[in-house]
């Protein structure tokens, strides 16, 4: 029989296993495609706020769905269609946002602009 301490432990060694590979491949795919991204500000600022630690979890958790959306090469439709490639990532990460808007703090925006500011130097 499986506890209820071990499935919670489990599920906590899966979601740090997504953490670390959202670390991985969130920033870089952002530069990438940022000038085709007209939500990056939300987008980033939801990855802060996954980061966070004081972030309840199942606020981490909704948002870090709706940004694995977005890292994963999988769509319902293709980001390269010009236009529409990333109207599906928006509407994901939206209804996350608005689940949990509560949680996102303006620390999470802050710290999305600055990122924002940098890369945009380095275009």
């Amino acid at each position: 029989m499986v506890t209820q301490s071990r499935m919670s432990d489990d599920a906590d060694a899966g979601f740090e296993q997504r953490e670390r590979d959202l670390r991985a491949q969130f920033l870089p795919k952002l530069k990438r495609v940022l000038a085709h991204v007209p939500f990056a500000l939300d987008l980033l600022a939801a990855y802060y706020t996954v980061l966070d630690r004081e972030t309840p979890m199942r606020v981490r958790v909704t948002l870090a769905a709706a940004l694995a959306y977005f890292v994963l090469p999988f769509d319902v439709i293709p980001d390269f269609i010009v236009g529409l490639g990333y109207t599906d990532d928006a509407a994901i990460l939206f209804a996350a946002i608005r689940m949990v808007s509560g949680s996102m703090q303006q620390r999470h925006y802050d710290a999305a602009q600055r990122w924002l500011d940098e890369a945009r130097k380095g275009q």
